[in-house]
């Protein structure tokens, strides 16, 4: 039976979010809770973007290591043979990528203006995968930029010849969100029939439609036989209004009409590690998370008015869904209203020790606790806000690894005289 695999793209997608970033051991927070959702795949960044370097190859020795689980990470990368040949040259011990290129009539004319035709855009495309299966890439993703809007002769046609060159997978991108659950669904049936190839699902939600594109077009791929990989965010971030939200992705399979019981969701899924996710994403985006959302929002489980408190005191299941404890949810959030210790960009070892022994963490002498304690001031101002105590204890798990992730070098490989 096929199953819906999650990819999440928070990391890549989410973080081209205007306005907002990530630092670079938020992004390595934001894997280490995918990771403990069992999501399947983090495509954790830019293996041809310079100031990614020291994160993504950190981050890959922290997989190595087993720190988020059996998580593949993947990289993102244009369909073009430079690309490839930088991602390895910087990244050289990634495994898996999505290669991508722009497949519609209006990006070929319009935005290519006259570089690449129809039979270019294919040959780049075939000639990038093939090098990067050479160079060792184990799994590789092609995706069709505004594969909503292409045409579905010549989508089949690219898609085929990406399965021939050694691709794994093609994703189909709703880049301007304008597919309806109707449209996307066909669409999606007619190319895994016709290609016989796992299908990447990649929405936009400037209709509002995200989710429900997704899941249509997971159920489509299934339906014509194949393994479906849904694109998600976490609290739906990303460009323009954003990525499918990954709590809600999984809500939908797991409780949607007509998709629950039918449609088989990774196994490995665990939603109650969905509020402490979504919780860390929002402080580390600095974006709080909406009142309504689905599953976290603070209303996700409030009643007010007479006729619904009465209905859910009476018994939950007249007025949610699902239960709150399968998010994560149910424990109090405990403020302290006392004395607190912290720790900051200025904090002295005294201090430091107390707030590490209050989370149960012990050092062996001074030494290590002061090396400990130097990493965390770093921290403090690599992110520009204070740590929790998840991002406290992964630098004392793995403080060499999180100084590496949080060097970087401005303009390396330049000379002075050329700045």
């Amino acid at each position: 039976m096929p199953k819906i695999y999650l990819l999440d793209v928070t990391n890549r997608d989410g973080v081209q979010t205007s306005r907002i970033c990530l630092s670079k051991l938020q992004k390595t927070m934001v894997n280490y809770f995918l990771s403990k959702m069992g999501v399947f795949q983090s495509e954790f960044g830019f293996p041809t973007t310079l100031h990614e370097t020291n994160y993504l190859n950190a981050n890959l020795e922290l997989a190595k290591l087993g720190a988020f689980g059996d998580m593949r990470l993947s990289g993102w990368i244009r369909a073009i043979e430079k690309d490839v040949e930088s991602a390895f040259r910087h990244v050289p011990a990634i495994e898996y990528l999505n290669l991508s290129i722009s497949t519609s009539d209006q990006m070929i004319i319009h935005k290519f203006k006259g570089k690449l035709d129809h039979a270019q855009v294919i040959s780049e495309m075939v000639d990038a995968v093939k090098l990067a299966k050479k160079l060792g890439a184990r799994a590789i993703g092609v995706n069709a930029e505004d594969a909503s809007r292409t045409r579905i002769e010549y989508l089949v046609e690219f898609s085929k010849a990406a399965k021939d060159a050694g691709a794994d997978r093609i994703r189909y991108c709703d880049t301007l969100g304008c597919d309806s659950p109707f449209s996307i669904y066909e669409r999606i049936k007619k190319l895994a029939q016709e290609v016989k190839i796992p299908i990447e699902i990649h929405c936009h939600n400037d209709l509002g439609m995200v989710v429900a594109n997704s899941v249509a077009g997971a159920m489509a791929a299934n339906d014509a036989g194949q393994d479906t990989y849904i694109n998600t965010c976490v609290n739906g971030m990303g460009e323009r209004a954003g990525n499918a939200d990954l709590v809600a992705v999984i809500l939908a399979i797991k409780y949607g009409a007509g998709v629950a019981g039918k449609y088989q969701l990774d196994e490995k899924i665990d939603l109650k590690m969905a509020w402490k996710t979504c919780k860390y994403a929002s402080y580390a985006f600095g974006v709080p998370i909406p009142i309504n959302q689905p599953g976290v929002g603070a209303n996700a489980f409030a009643h007010e008015s007479g006729i619904h408190a009465d209905g859910a005191l009476k018994d939950r299941r007249n007025y949610e869904l699902y239960d709150y404890e399968e998010l994560g949810r149910g424990e109090p959030d405990i403020i302290e209203t006392g004395r607190q210790i912290t720790v900051g960009e200025y904090s002295g070892i005294k201090g430091f020790r107390n707030v590490y022994e209050n989370l149960e963490v012990e050092f062996k002498n001074d030494h290590e606790a002061t090396k400990i304690l130097e990493l965390a001031r770093h921290a403090n101002v690599h992110n520009q806000k204070p740590l929790v105590q998840d991002e406290l204890k992964f630098i004392a798990e793995y403080p060499r690894i999180c100084k590496k992730i949080m060097t970087m070098s401005p303009l390396k490989g330049f000379n002075e005289n050329e700045i």
